[in-house]
C-alpha cells in the first residue's frame, strides 16, 4: 500500500519534487496521526493500570472480611481484617481489625497466627474494649491444643498462664467467668501431669525426682483433687529415704485437711511401722508452704 500510496501523489503532481514534498508531508501528518493515537492509548492504559491499583476504603475492605467471616471462610476473613491494617493503619477500623483477624485465625485453625495478631493487638492497644478479647483469643488458641495429662503440657501452661492474665486485669469481663473454670481444670490437668511423671520415679526408685514433682503439686496446685494423693506420696518417698521429719509434717498436713483420705490412712501406717507418726515441723519446707497449722499458704 505504501508504493501505491507514492505512486498515486507522484502522478497527480506530474514530477518528482512535488511528488516526494507531498509525500513527506502526508507521512508526517500520518505519524503525526499515530503518535496521537498511541498517546491516547498509552494514557488510557496507565488510566486502567491506576484504577487497578487502587486501595479500596477500610470500610469496604472490613465489610468484605465481615462478610467472608460469616460465610465460615476464616483464613480468608483474617487475611482481609488484616488488610484493613496493613492498607489504612490510623483509620478507626484499623484497631478493631486487628483482634478481629486473630479471632478468624482462630477459627480457621491457625493458632500461632491467632497468638500473633492478638498479641500484637495487646502490645498496640492495651486497654482498649477488645483487650479482654484478645487475652480470651490467646487462652483459647493455647486451650484447644491441650492433650492428656500423659502429653507434654507446654500449651496447657500457657492457657493457665493466658486465663490467669485475663482474670486479673479484666474482672469485670464476660470472659472472666469461662476463663476462671478453664483455669481450674487447667491446673487440674497440670498437676495430674506431675503425679504421672512422679508416680514413674517412684516405681523406679528414684525417690528424690519423684518428690520433686510431688512437691510441685504441692506448692502449685493446692485447690486441685491431685493434691492429696501427693501429700501421701511425699510421705512415702521421704520415708524410703529415711528423712522422717518431712514425712511426719506431710503426712501431718494430710491428715490435717484430708482426715478421711485412704492415703491419710496409709501414710499414718507406714509412720507407725517406723515407729513415728505425723508432726509439723518448723524446718519443712511443706510447714512453709502450707503455715503452721496445716492449711495452704
Amino acid at each position: 500500500m505504501g508504493a501505491g500510496f507514492l505512486r498515486v501523489t507522484s502522478t497527480d503532481l506530474g514530477g518528482t519534487r512535488g511528488g516526494f514534498s507531498l509525500s513527506r508531508s502526508l507521512l508526517t501528518c500520518a505519524a503525526l496521526l499515530m503518535a496521537a493515537t498511541l498517546v491516547s492509548g498509552c494514557g488510557s492504559w496507565f488510566g486502567k493500570k491506576q484504577d487497578a491499583g487502587e486501595v479500596a476504603a477500610p470500610d469496604v475492605i472490613y465489610g468484605r472480611a465481615d462478610a467472608m467471616l460469616d460465610q465460615q471462610s476464616y483464613e480468608s476473613a483474617a487475611k482481609q481484617y488484616e488488610e484493613v491494617d496493613i492498607n489504612h493503619p490510623y483509620s478507626q477500623e484499623a484497631r478493631r481489625a486487628i483482634v478481629m483477624a486473630a479471632y478468624a485465625y482462630y477459627k480457621a485453625g491457625k493458632y500461632d497466627d491467632a497468638v500473633s495478631s492478638a498479641d500484637r493487638y495487646l502490645t498496640l492497644h492495651p486497654g482498649t474494649p477488645e483487650s479482654d478479647l484478645a487475652q480470651n483469643i490467646i487462652g483459647m488458641s493455647y486451650y484447644v491444643q491441650v492433650l492428656d495429662p500423659k502429653r507434654d503440657q507446654t500449651n496447657a501452661r500457657k492457657a493457665l498462664q493466658a486465663y490467669q492474665t485475663l482474670v486479673q486485669r479484666y474482672p469485670e469481663s464476660r470472659y472472666a467467668a469461662e476463663a476462671q473454670n478453664r483455669a481450674r481444670i487447667l491446673r487440674d490437668l497440670l498437676a495430674a501431669s506431675e503425679m504421672q511423671v512422679g508416680r514413674f520415679y517412684l516405681r523406679h526408685n528414684n525417690f528424690l525426682a519423684a518428690i520433686n514433682r510431688f512437691k510441685v503439686v504441692v506448692t502449685d496446685y493446692q485447690t486441685t483433687a491431685q493434691v492429696e494423693e501427693a501429700l501421701g506420696r511425699l510421705t512415702e518417698a521421704y520415708t524410703a529415704l529415711g528423712i522422717i521429719p518431712e514425712a511426719q509434717t506431710a503426712a501431718a498436713v494430710l491428715g490435717y485437711n484430708y482426715p478421711d483420705s485412704k492415703w491419710y490412712k496409709s501414710s499414718y501406717a507406714l509412720l507407725q511401722k517406723y515407729g513415728s507418726r505425723p508432726q509439723m515441723n518448723e524446718g519443712s519446707w511443706i510447714t512453709k508452704t502450707w503455715k503452721g497449722d496445716g492449711k495452704p499458704a
